[in-house]
């Protein structure tokens, strides 16, 4: 009995090994197959590149559809500035420059607003600066450039805030309160401190506190002709 247990072990060990040898043979031909695949798409990806090289660099809508395309097999034609992408489209180029223009934009209306921008806002001012014989510029495209701004550590963050995005330009990071703030200021493009106080159940301090932080970072501007001091936002409020 004691033999035959021991040959049913060995046995059911054997089969294992043999499963396990099974699998790892199958899972490599499924990733040669993947592999193959992917190779194909590159080749394919880059032949439509190719062929419709001038609507990526000059068709805002065609080159956000080609960046999604891209993405899904894994692709970033931003990645360097060397290499097929960047001679076959010279995308890379199209966003350092955008990206410089972002800077520009940001620093000549820093003194309004504090360094923080509506995208709307920002992406007006760029159309407006590239003039009517530039390259078509969409919100997308400001975002793609700003990302790449990040990973230099200029201090550029994208900050949602309600149905609207802000771009802070300025290094250190908003708080959860300030970012509330602006939240609550979003429609009229200003808050008081007991509106502030009232909507969100916050003591005097607090509001208080965060409030002239916004103004000390010169985010916003006091207004002591009404009644209450008003706190204004000129990302929110561009015509101010």
């Amino acid at each position: 009995m004691r033999r035959r247990g021991i040959a049913a072990i060995d046995k059911g060990k054997l089969a294992k090994a043999k499963f396990a040898e099974k699998g790892t043979e199958i899972a490599d031909l499924q990733f040669s197959q993947m592999q193959s695949q992917l190779d194909t798409f590159r080749s394919n990806l880059e032949e439509f590149a190719a062929k419709h090289k001038n609507e990526i660099k000059k068709n805002a809508e065609f080159r956000q559809h080609f960046q999604q395309m891209c993405a899904r097999i894994g692709v970033d034609p931003l990645a360097s500035s060397k290499g097929f992408w960047a001679e076959m489209l010279g995308v890379g180029d199209f966003y350092y420059e955008l990206g410089v223009q972002i800077i520009e934009v940001c620093l000549s209306t820093r003194g309004r607003n504090g360094g923080l921008i509506s995208l709307e806002e920002l992406k007006i001012r760029l159309l407006k600066s590239r003039g009517k014989f530039g390259q078509d510029v969409s919100d997308d495209d400001v975002l793609r450039a700003i990302k790449k701004l990040r990973i230099l550590g200029s201090g550029f963050a994208v900050i949602p805030v309600g149905g609207r995005r802000l771009v802070q330009s300025v290094p250190g990071e908003l708080s959860m309160d300030h970012t509330t703030i602006l939240q609550q200021a979003e429609n009229g493009g200003y808050i008081s401190l007991s509106d502030l106080v009232r909507e969100m159940g916050w003591d005097t301090a607090r509001a208080s506190h965060a409030l002239e932080h916004l103004v000390h970072e010169e985010m916003a501007w006091v207004d002591d002709q009404a009644r209450e001091r008003q706190y204004w936002f000129p990302s929110l409020t561009p015509n101010l």
